[in-house]
């Protein structure tokens, strides 16, 4: 019955700490009298021995020296065996004392027999954990990965922590550039030497992963550590980012492979929280373009914040019904509504704010694609750019909606391509309308709309990037295909481009509206540093993928550029947004567009290049030279 209750390890361990009890008593008495005991002691110690076990064990019992196992012996169990080892001892003591028979016991017994019960006890606790650990290794994580880890800080030090006994994972040793640290053995890892010398230890201690346990490093170490890796062909891992690890949502063990996020080595967005609860919060909140990659990853940033119902507005069927399958699913007592519908047409974008009465709006729905735009397709991308916007804006300012955000894009800035054109004319419709407002808004209208423009580059991974492109043709065994070597371009992860969108929607206004907001995109990033990344990402070298060049196509620039030649910018509070000083739009230039683009059915490329020139001051058509 014994066993089971307690199981077959806890009874091997209680009969063990039985038996040490009385092993105890009899080293105690061997020691005081030299290993020779007299007789009269050892039918003493005979007669009193199953009393002392019982009392001694019933102890170990009621403080609860059972309840762990004892390949994870640690302190806390140490400190229990030594409560009970002194407390049980005591009572022995006492009733010994009170039946009189305490005189037949050496003193020096009294003081050994516990001392040498700790010493059992524990240290045979201690010797199989370390037994079961080392075999564990031996026998079980035969197969794990052995890893290095770059970085010898509290990082480092937690994520060895939480490798310990892992059957995945054996640390061999930490490389780390603090000399300080070089040769010091960290929870039992040695530091071997610095990060330059990771080719050589890699070698030395045959390993076959590398996980860079420095969450704040620079995207150069994580770039260097990168290629050296795929030079000796080993896999580079990285643990969360230090803004994952500080907001508890994820842990250090979560090991994750690098990605291209951690080469641009973006700054983490600090968001005006209080404040974006006071535009968001209890709201209608209305997103076109709401299935693509900037539209969908506004409205799952838009989730925390609590609006009162999320409305998504989206063409295209298929990455409606994507996009609802997933937000159904992550948020199921949300108010969402998704609907199909083009921008373009009045009728129906009156029906959806009519049905949900939005108070904030983000304008998402675009052309974007640079090349499909440029041929064939250039008076469509007028037509849903421009006059999509339009209508849009039109039925925001009738329904007095509080702000209207337009997603705009860094080629709108000198525009050489038709796309980048018809962004710039929807950001000056945006101006214009604005200004429009302003002139006319009667002093006691409470509520009316500000427009707020939002430019910015290219965003990692979104539909028609590179980066798809770039991976599907290393999966073929390549060439990459890159139209110029010298071709950079600004680039930031599309949950940045999110947050930052929504920052700049909450200080919209503070000039009157129809500020252009610029954001910080940081350095430019060459395509061939990016291809090369990616191939090294893939566990590649640069020798195992051609990367071939082909040549400007229309519409392309080498550079993209964030502000015009006539453009300044002024400072906000938040360091990541500036505000683009522009012209000002003539009164009459907007009634002229839009007459424009009432008459507008169906003009050739080269026509819609044509009518550029006459509306975008800054627009170069590169087709004509």
């Amino acid at each position: 019955m014994f066993a089971n209750q307690y199981g077959i390890r806890t009874f091997i361990a209680f009969t063990h700490d039985f038996l040490a009890v009385a092993v105890s008593w009899w080293l105690a008495y061997l020691c005081r009298f030299n290993f020779e005991i007299p007789a009269l002691s050892v039918i003493f110690l005979l007669q009193t021995m199953p009393w002392i076990v019982l009392i001694q064990g019933s102890f170990f019992l009621w403080l609860g020296l059972y309840r762990g196992l004892w390949r994870y012996a640690s302190l806390p169990d140490l400190k229990r065996i030594v409560v009970a080892v002194v407390a049980g001892s005591v009572a022995v003591t006492l009733i010994l004392w009170l039946c009189g028979m305490l005189v037949n016991v050496p003193g020096a017994v009294i003081l050994l027999a516990p001392l040498l019960l700790l010493l059992i006890m524990g240290g045979s606790r201690l010797m199989y954990r370390a037994w079961k650990e080392r075999r564990l290794y031996s026998l079980e994580n035969y197969e794990a990965k052995l890893v290095l880890i770059l970085g010898a800080g509290s990082t480092a030090v937690n994520l060895v922590k939480a490798l310990t006994g892992s059957r995945e994972w054996h640390v061999v040793g930490m490389l780390d550039d603090d000399p300080r640290k070089i040769g010091t053995h960290l929870q039992g890892v040695r530091v071997h030497g610095t990060i330059n010398e990771l080719p050589q230890w890699v070698l030395k201690l045959n390993v076959g992963h590398v996980i860079i346990a420095i969450p704040s490093v620079s995207r150069r170490i994580h770039r260097q550590a990168l290629e050296m890796c795929s030079e000796i062909g080993v896999k580079a891992m990285t643990v969360p980012s230090y803004t994952d690890l500080i907001s508890g949502k994820t842990t250090v063990s979560q090991i994750r492979e690098i990605q291209l996020d951690d080469l641009l080595g973006r700054a983490p967005v600090i968001l005006d929280d209080d404040g974006l609860h006071g535009l968001l919060t209890e709201k209608v909140i209305l997103v076109t373009g709401a299935g693509g990659s900037i539209g969908s990853e506004l409205c799952r940033q838009l989730t925390a914040f609590c609006p009162e119902r999320i409305v998504f507005v989206e063409l295209s069927e298929f990455l409606l019904y994507t996009i609802q399958e997933e937000f159904m699913a992550r948020f199921p007592t949300m108010k969402m509504s998704f609907v199909i519908g083009d921008i373009k047409d009045h009728a129906r974008m009156t029906q959806l704010f009519m049905q949900y009465n939005p108070a904030v709006v983000f304008h998402a729905a675009a052309y974007k694609h640079v090349p499909l735009m440029e041929q064939e397709n250039a008076c469509q991308a007028i037509l849903n750019n421009v006059l999509g916007t339009y209508v849009l804006a039109q039925v925001a300012i009738d329904f007095a909606v509080e702000k209207f955000v337009l997603i705009s894009t860094d080629k709108a800035v000198n525009p050489v391509s038709v796309m980048g054109a018809s962004k710039r004319l929807a950001e000056m419709v945006c101006q214009a309308l604005q200004q429009s407002i302003s002139k006319n808004v009667d002093s006691d209208q409470s509520r009316h709309t500000c427009f707020v423009m939002v430019r910015f580059g290219n965003v990692l991974g979104s539909t028609g990037s590179v980066i798809p492109k770039f991976r599907e043709q290393i999966a073929k065994g390549g060439p990459i295909t890159i139209t110029h070597p010298e071709m950079t371009r600004y680039f930031m992860s599309i949950p940045e481009a999110a947050q930052l969108v929504l920052q700049a929607g909450l200080m919209g206004g503070t000039q009157g509206g129809g500020e252009i907001f610029v954001l910080d995109m940081g350095d430019p990033v060459k395509i061939v540093d990016l291809a090369n990344d990616l191939i090294h990402l893939s566990g590649l070298g640069e020798g195992d993928i051609r990367i071939v060049f082909t040549g400007l196509r229309l519409g392309e620039k080498i550079h993209e550029e964030l502000l015009a030649a006539s453009e300044s910018t002024l400072p906000t509070p938040h360091q990541k947004l500036r505000i683009a000083q522009a012209c000002e739009i003539d009164d009459l230039w907007l009634s002229e567009l839009t007459t424009w683009l009432d008459e507008v059915t169906v003009l050739s490329d080269q026509e819609v290049r044509n009518q550029l020139i006459k509306w975008v001051p800054e627009y170069t058509n590169k087709a004509m030279e």
